[in-house]
């Protein structure tokens, strides 16, 4: 599911303390709604995908480094299930499913080629093959939803050549600027925020 983070219709206290916390953290108010809605989102997804009521889900992250409120998150009441979140400004998406799930929006920014992006995220062969923006976020939003099921790391994005076998990807183009990538274990379909 994606969209603006005012079509997400959820009450901000099925958020943890420690995602009001975060929320609280964000010095522009687009920015920390866009963060609100992910978040309440990935919940709709994992509802949806578990015939259950949103509200009675509690989303956790919890990372070696950064402690409560940071890594891979999970559904406490259903760790099994994958679910993935991302936010750019102004755009929200969330994936649930079985196995694992990862999630990316990205805003593709206007004019040449992003060089210094361009060196860090790809690969010698996708490099020679990426003309403009568009076509580096889509692989950057690619890869950091492989980042998000634990398949990839930042490291090794230059060097990473991506054998899709077993994967399935869903990708869209939001907002005429905003690229989405899912990457997951099983069939994935694209679903309208519900309303």
């Amino acid at each position: 599911m994606g969209g603006r983070p005012d079509e997400v219709r959820a009450p901000e206290q099925w958020l943890t303390p420690a995602e009001l916390e975060r929320a609280a953290r964000f010095v522009f108010d687009a920015d920390r709604r866009s963060f609100v809605a992910a978040h309440l989102l990935v919940r709709l997804c994992a509802a949806d995908a578990l015939g259950t009521d949103p509200g009675g889900l509690t989303l956790l992250q919890h990372c070696e480094v950064h402690g409560p409120g940071h890594g891979r998150p999970y559904i406490r009441q259903a760790p099994s299930l994958g679910v993935s979140l991302s936010h750019t400004r102004g755009y929200v998406c969330a994936a649930a499913g079985q196995g694992r799930v990862g999630v990316d929006a990205e805003r593709v920014p206007a004019g040449p080629l992003n060089e210094s992006l361009a060196a860090t995220a790809l690969t010698l062969r996708e490099r020679a093959l990426v003309s403009g923006n568009d076509e580096l976020i889509r692989h950057w939003t690619r890869k950091e939803a492989l980042i998000k099921r634990g398949e990839l790391s930042l490291d090794l994005l230059r060097s990473a050549e991506i054998d899709w076998a077993g994967r399935h990807l869903l990708e869209w183009t939001a907002e005429a600027d905003v690229r989405v990538a899912i990457v997951t274990d099983t069939p994935a379909e694209r679903r309208p925020i519900p309303g």
